[in-house]
């Protein structure tokens, strides 16, 4: 394999943040190994790989770096706004219906987030995401309402234990108490390959799938969807407790 073609393949390889976290640092003075801890588990051998190819010595080292923050600049598109719609009868005229969403999660190739008040059996994510999920390369990351889901008498509503069961290996997130009262998540969103993020009305349902008139927009920016991603993040272990698989 040739230089040309490791920087080829690592370019395809390496999301925007990926290649900006390797990238700051090996500017850090950080070793390799320490550096791809900002790839993701599953890549990590191959950025290796072609870095090693691509490395050696300080002066080939500044190369691999340059070589990253052109991977970054070539990642960083300009901000494009779509409308997503449910409206009954398909009578929406302007940007995809609600119903394309799976599709868009069968297309990621790195990482999807789903933040939800609670799933439906009934939504077309119930089985995309736990598709994707079972994909090597790709991790998933959920975050549920705990009461929405966990409260007996909810009908047809799959408990947090449950979702956490059906999307395995993913990590499963619910709301806990904070401040001596219970955290409700509403915030409806999907983050896609750190790049591409939709922000709805619309439950996880068949009904705000197929029924309701609900509307969401698609953005494609990648500082937004991943600000979004850290932020829910750093909630993690004080706004949400992470679910145990079975």
């Amino acid at each position: 394999m040739s230089d040309a073609q490791a920087a080829l393949l690592l370019g395809r390889l390496l999301t925007r943040s990926e290649a900006k976290g390797v990238a700051d640092r090996l500017a850090d003075g950080d070793t390799l190994t320490a550096a791809l801890k900002a790839v993701a588990p599953g890549r990590r051998v191959e950025a290796r790989r072609f870095l090693t190819k691509l490395g050696g010595g300080p002066e080939r080292a500044e190369q691999c770096i340059a070589l990253l923050r052109a991977i970054e600049g070539a990642r960083t598109l300009p901000t494009t706004l779509t409308p997503l719609w449910t409206m009954p009868g398909h009578l929406a005229r302007s940007g995809p219906l609600t119903t394309s969403v799976p599709h868009l999660i069968a297309n990621a190739r790195h990482a999807v987030t789903c933040s939800t008040f609670n799933f439906q059996r009934t939504s077309g994510l119930w089985a995309a995401l736990q598709d994707v999920a079972r994909r090597s390369g790709v991790s998933v990351r959920v975050y549920l309402d705990a009461r929405a889901a966990d409260t007996p008498g909810v009908d047809r509503a799959p408990t947090t234990t449950e979702v956490a069961d059906h999307l395995k290996p993913a990590e499963v997130w619910r709301t806990k108490v904070f401040d001596g009262a219970y955290v409700r998540n509403h915030a409806k969103f999907l983050a896609i390959d750190h790049h591409l993020l939709l922000v709805t009305s619309a439950n996880f349902s068949w009904s705000a799938e197929n029924s309701n008139v609900e509307f969401g927009v698609v953005i494609d920016n990648a500082n937004l969807t991943e600000t979004v991603e850290r932020e829910m993040r750093e909630a993690e272990g004080t706004l949400y407790e992470r679910v145990q698989q079975p």
